[in-house]
């Protein structure tokens, strides 16, 4: 597979992904991407018409959602008979006009990154666990306004899918905005960060995702969006003849949080949890069943952030570390 790469901001993920099959970096000519061609020993081209013929460009460029040229460069690419995968956010309409474009066994896929994270995978491994033997009574769900479009997408597939959706109306508790949803058919409960940095967009999260799924057998959480997924067996004591709480019975007997997975430093998270889930990212790319999904989670995001609003602008200097384990120790 030959693969070329559009953008050298977030793209260098998609660079790391690619790496054995990349064919080209498509870039405005600035000295870091002429590093970035020289890196990886490939060519920098400043133009689609000068892309020679490749199997896939990762177009990893803002899209008009964010008032980027990625979607016109999508469109380039796929009239060239070229798959595309494009990083999210992109607007419904323009999925729908790009899907138009993709034909004769051309595929254009959205790319939310984040479902196909491993904890994620894991995460979402474990709800389909219990939606199969339990119904999941409902999701309490928290993130940042820049991370809302996958969140989306990972609460579908949580639910089951997406129809039926609703959102009420939010209330301002900031740093964060609340409101009650309904994803396919499950009440849910959000919070999202609605605020930006605008000199820095990428910072200031208080977290990405946290996620909690609870049914009658306990509380199923994904503590991080970069794991680990914790499992939260229900409590509860039967109780005897006088009506007083068996302690010491048998079904007590299990842990209270059992872990699937394991922390990460932030160091793996850039080197090999992003650049594999890319990865996966491309593996499903011609799933045809992946065409309606990506615009419904388009569709939900735009009646969602329409009621949330715009995001607030802040300024906040760079966050001091706290060693909380060390703190605790002295």
């Amino acid at each position: 597979m030959r693969v070329v790469v559009a953008g050298t901001a977030f793209g260098r993920i998609y660079l790391e992904a690619v790496r054995d099959d990349l064919a080209g970096i498509l870039a405005q000519g600035s000295d870091y991407s002429k590093a970035c061609a020289d890196r990886y020993g490939v060519p920098l081209y400043t133009s689609v018409d000068d892309v020679p013929d490749v199997d896939v460009a990762c177009v990893v460029v803002k899209s008009g959602a964010l008032g980027g040229p990625g979607t016109d460069l999508a469109r380039a690419f796929l009239k060239r008979g070229i798959h595309v995968l494009q990083e999210h956010p992109v607007h419904a309409d323009e999925i729908a006009s790009l899907l138009r474009e993709a034909r004769g066994g051309v595929s254009y896929a959205v790319n939310t990154l984040y479902p196909n994270l491993r904890p994620v995978r894991q995460f979402l491994a474990a709800a389909e666990v219990i939606r199969k033997h339990q119904r999941i009574e409902f999701i309490d769900a928290a993130c940042n306004s820049q991370v809302l479009y996958p969140l989306i997408d990972i609460l579908g597939r949580v639910a089951g899918g997406l129809r039926p959706w609703e959102f009420g109306e939010p209330f301002d508790g900031r740093p964060f905005q609340s409101l009650h949803a309904v994803i396919g058919g499950v009440p849910v409960t959000l919070r999202v960060q609605n605020q930006v940095h605008p000199g820095d967009p990428d910072n200031h999260s208080y977290f990405l995702h946290r996620i909690s799924v609870g049914c009658e057998g306990g509380v199923l959480t994904l503590a991080d969006t970069h794991g680990p997924v914790l499992w939260n067996p229900r409590l509860h004591s039967p109780r005897d003849e006088t009506g007083r709480l068996i302690m010491d019975a048998a079904r007590l007997d299990v842990p209270n949080i059992e872990v699937v997975g394991s922390p990460v430093t932030y160091l793996d998270v850039f080197a090999d949890l992003w650049p594999d889930a890319v990865a996966e990212s491309l593996r499903a790319m011609h799933d045809p069943a992946g065409r309606q999904w990506a615009l419904s989670v388009s569709t939900v995001w735009r009646d969602l952030t329409a009621r949330i609003g715009l995001p607030e602008l802040i300024n906040p200097g760079e966050p001091k570390p706290l060693d909380l384990l060390k703190e605790l120790a002295c």
